[in-house]
């Protein structure tokens, strides 16, 4: 049975990110790019000012509602995880370094996609019946798309449901105690016997906090994101920048190898990793994986920000995929190819190579920080994808019933810290694929959309 679901999800997985996938989503990032006169670039220093340059402005927002710095927070909470570790390894050991080029090269078209999705899910927003601005892919379809179109609202909805169990849950439980078990193993705390009791426990400890945050609504899961994320982005991005100042003299050739690797990975790769194609697949599923844009996901916390301007918040999509992958999934990427580590081409790799490049350098005293790192990474990816489940299940079912998801989605973390989830991991690649599909043909007949409200809030900047 499970060898069919495998031959079954590998089918689907290579459509979903075979040709087509690629070509819709660096398709539609590339339209709107170019029909907003590529903003990413144009307006990078303009996000930069009010992004980091408000971040650290005190202010309260509303019942209801993130602030701003809040919501993205929540955003990055769900980006910033074991994609930016496990993923990164995992692209590099399968399509080769130049699978980090194609990395950037989704970001770069990722940045204003994700814009876009940010930008139409505050535009198009709803107040719920306890008062919360709710919003997404499926809030832009049913509102920017009209009455026709709900049918595919309802689609994205309930692929979300099903992502969030795997993708946004039992998978990042299973690398909490991945971490916490590698730390505990190489200080003698406990052998190998021991493993299942404290995987047990770890899963009950998950549960409980989860749930204590989820049910306190966007206000708690805000106030949570907005210490968690930027503690652990600065705990990893210290590390990671220790490594490459430790290994200096490699960092120009290893830039270098990526460049040259991501058109002939052949040659670097001993002809294992021998299509150009296959090394395109590796980055781009990743860097989605990692940053979600063309999944929409990012623009459901995004659309509880206290905000009257959607284009403003906006920006902040964009400042979220520089953060994610120009920032920690490079640094990732320069751990494990600047500190020497053996890299298997071709074999399925995960964190464990991306911790093999951090005690290379500093000795396996660093286990313990990549351990708090990861835990730190995945706890905030559950609860990002908590609120995201939330959301979509609202949107099917109504909120009557948003209790009873929490508290089976809580519950799903004892899956993930007691069972191997190998499979698992696959099929959470393949619906993170099938969720772009609506989400992308809506940015497409949206575009326009963004266009006019780019123009309009340009105008009112201009007006001052």
């Amino acid at each position: 049975m499970l060898q069919m679901i495998e031959q079954v999800n590998t089918a689907v997985n290579d459509f979903v990110w075979g040709v087509p996938a690629m070509i819709c989503i660096i398709g539609v990032g590339l339209l709107l790019s170019i029909r907003t006169g590529f903003l990413q670039i144009r307006e990078f220093p303009y996000m930069l000012r009010v992004t980091i340059g408000r971040m650290f402005h005190k202010k309260e927002a509303r019942e209801g509602a993130m602030t701003p710095f809040q919501a993205v927070c929540t955003a990055l909470a769900a980006t910033v995880g074991t994609g930016n570790i496990a993923g990164v390894a995992g692209a590099i050991a399968i399509g080769g370094p130049g699978a980090v080029f194609w990395m950037w090269v989704s970001a770069f078209l990722g940045m204003c996609t994700k814009f876009s999705e940010v930008t139409l899910a505050v535009h198009f927003r709803e107040k719920n019946e306890k008062g919360d601005y709710v919003g997404g892919p499926m809030y832009y379809i049913k509102n920017g798309l009209g009455g026709k179109f709900m049918w595919l609202a309802v689609i994205y909805s309930l692929l979300g449901i099903l992502t969030v169990f795997g993708t946004g849950n039992a998978t990042q439980v299973n690398t909490i105690t991945a971490a916490v078990d590698s730390a505990l193993l190489n200080y003698g705390v406990i052998d190998e016997g021991m493993k299942g009791a404290v995987n047990v426990g770890i899963g009950i400890l998950i549960t409980a906090v989860v749930l204590l945050v989820l049910v306190g609504g966007v206000r708690r899961i805000g106030m949570v994101t907005e210490r968690l994320v930027p503690f652990m982005a600065v705990l990893y991005v210290v590390l990671g920048l220790g490594v490459m100042v430790l290994n200096a003299g490699r960092v120009p050739g290893v830039f270098a190898v990526i460049v040259q690797s991501a058109f002939s990975p052949a040659a670097f790769t001993g002809g294992v990793v021998g299509s150009l194609f296959a090394s395109m697949k590796k980055g781009v599923s990743r860097g989605i994986f990692s940053n979600e844009a063309g999944l929409g996901t990012g623009s459901i916390a995004h659309a509880t920000a206290d905000t009257k301007e959607a284009v403003q918040q906006g920006y902040w999509g964009i400042f979220e995929v520089f953060a994610d992958t120009i920032v920690i999934c490079t640094l990732t990427a320069m751990v494990i190819l600047c500190s020497g580590v053996d890299i298997s081409y071709g074999a399925a790799a995960g964190a464990e190579l991306t911790i093999s490049g951090f005690t290379s350098v500093y000795g396996n005293w660093i286990s313990i920080f990549t351990a708090v790192a990861m835990c730190c990474f995945a706890f905030s990816t559950i609860i990002g994808w908590g609120l995201y489940g939330t959301r979509c299940s609202e949107f099917v079912f109504g909120i009557k019933y948003n209790k009873v998801f929490m508290i089976v989605y809580a519950l799903v973390a004892m899956v993930g810290a007691t069972m191997d989830l190998g499979l698992l991991w696959s099929i959470a690649d393949t619906f993170n694929g099938l969720m772009a599909i609506p989400n992308l043909i809506a940015l497409f007949l949206l575009s326009g959309t963004v266009v006019k409200l780019v123009k309009e809030y340009k105008l009112k900047r201009n007006a001052g």
